[in-house]
Formats: C-alpha cells, sequence, structure tokens
C-alpha cells in the first residue's frame, strides 16, 4: 500500500468518524430538543390544568358566597317579617287589654251606683255576690283570651324564622 492510499485511508477513516460523529451529535441534540419540547408541552399542561382547577375552586367559592349571602338576606327578611308579626299582634292584644280594662272599670262604676241604691243589707250582699261571679268569670274568660291570642301571636311571629331554619336544613343539610 502506498502512502496515498494510506493517506486517502485515513482521511476517509477521519472523514467517516467525523461523519459519524456529526450524526451522532446531531441525533443527540434532536433527542435532546425533543426532551426540552416535551417538557414545554407538559409543563404548559400542567399549567393549563392548574389554572382551570384553580378557576374552578374560585368559581365554587364564589357561588357558595353569593348563595350564602342570598341566604343570609333571606334571613333578615324573616327577622324583620317576624317583627313586623309580633310588633302588630302585640298591639292587637294591647288594644284589646286596655279594651278590657276601660269596661271592667265601667263596670266597677256600675256597680258602685248600684250599690249606692240598695235598701238592705241582704240586697247589698246579693249584688255584690254576683257582681264578684260576673267579675271572676269575665277575668278568668280574658285571661283564656289573651293567653290564647299570645300563643296565636307567638306561633305566627315564629313561622318565617321556622321556614328559614326548615330551608337552611334543606339546603346545606345535603352533601355537596
Amino acid at each position: 500500500m502506498s502512502a496515498t492510499k494510506a493517506k486517502t485511508a485515513a482521511a476517509e477513516t477521519a472523514a467517516s468518524t467525523i461523519e459519524n460523529a456529526t450524526d451522532a451529535s446531531v441525533k443527540s441534540f434532536e433527542k435532546s430538543l425533543s426532551a426540552v419540547r416535551e417538557g414545554i408541552e407538559k409543563a404548559t399542561k400542567g399549567m393549563e390544568t392548574s389554572q382551570a382547577k384553580i378557576k374552578e375552586g374560585v368559581e365554587k367559592a364564589m357561588k357558595t358566597s353569593e348563595e350564602f349571602l342570598a341566604f343570609s338576606q333571606g334571613n333578615m327578611e324573616a327577622f324583620v317579617k317576624a317583627s313586623q308579626i309580633y310588633a302588630a299582634g302585640f298591639q292587637d292584644i294591647s288594644k284589646n287589654v286596655a279594651a278590657s280594662s276601660k269596661a271592667s272599670i265601667e263596670d266597677s262604676v256600675a256597680f258602685g251606683k248600684s250599690l249606692m241604691g240598695v235598701k238592705s243589707v241582704k240586697e247589698a250582699f246579693d249584688l255584690q255576690t254576683g257582681y264578684a261571679k260576673a267579675s271572676i268569670e269575665k277575668a278568668v274568660a280574658e285571661s283564656n283570651k289573651f293567653a290564647d291570642a299570645s300563643v296565636k301571636l307567638a306561633e305566627e311571629a315564629i313561622a318565617p324564622l321556622t321556614a328559614r331554619i326548615t330551608m337552611a336544613v334543606e339546603t346545606f343539610g345535603k352533601a355537596r
């Protein structure tokens, strides 16, 4: 083998080695570039997923806050309504108590006038007995009437609040 052939063979071997090294470098670079691209895609997808979950969480929190605010407003409206029912009912009961007291005073005045016109102790005693009996019966009847009215008023006034409690149990008692 001649020196030229040896140089040519060495040059061909060197060129082949350089070409193989270049191919290997290009393939390695392409693999690295592909891995970087894949990593960027995964990171982008992860960020998108995280953003979607955060957005969903914020929307859920906002919806819950809106529901709570609406429910709280309903509670306030129920309290106001209960207060109005109580005030109106208490006013009616107070008017009835005043009317009953006025009637009782008028009955006492009428009894006093009747007592002044009696002609005997027996007539005064009978008049006094009748008045006492009628007064006790009237007092018991009025007390029962006022007790019934008070119970009815309490039931009516608490009804809006009871409805809100029932709604709260139905709304917030179910699993979310």
